[in-house]
């Protein structure tokens, strides 16, 4: 599955993660999983409410440096074991956010040696929000996040 991506406005990166695609899904879709690997370290993710369905809630809470950040969110689209959307531009109930700053695209594949093929996207609304995201460490940041991830699907591999 591909998306056509705009250079202007979208972030992307993809990899092959050294864990099955069941695993990785399990991981990004159970709340009691995602507080091992969602924010880079030493950060950590304090609280989780997910809501699997779309339309329902993708609610985070991060501690970064001592500084509580809370992230609210909706799923826009949920295809089992292939493809999450979900975005800041709205929380539960479709109500707008006022200062939206991305959609993320998460796409799985089925990888050689029982891996998985692993592609995130960030779609912005205008350049600069890009732009910003980039210089924030959009490529460190979100590969830190997925080789977080592949560590703790292998460590539940069964």
């Amino acid at each position: 599955m591909t998306l056509d991506l705009d250079p202007e406005t979208d972030l992307s990166f993809t990899r092959t993660l050294a864990a099955p695609r069941s695993l990785i899904w399990e991981c990004w879709t159970d709340p009691r999983h995602i507080p091992r690997f969602f924010v880079p370290k030493p950060h950590r993710v304090t609280a989780v409410d997910l809501d699997l369905r779309v339309g329902g809630r993708f609610n985070t809470t991060f501690d970064v440096e001592g500084n509580t950040m809370e992230n609210t969110g909706v799923y826009l689209e949920v295809i089992p074991g292939e493809k999450l959307v979900f975005t800041d531009a709205y929380a539960e109930g479709w109500k707008p956010a006022p200062d939206p700053f991305m959609t993320a695209i998460l796409l799985l594949g089925d990888a050689e040696g029982g891996g998985t093929t692993y592609t995130a996207i960030a779609r912005h609304r205008n350049p600069t929000t890009r732009r910003r995201h980039e210089e924030m460490g959009f490529f460190d940041g979100w590969g830190t996040v997925a080789d977080q991830l592949e560590a703790y699907a292998r460590s539940l591999a069964r």
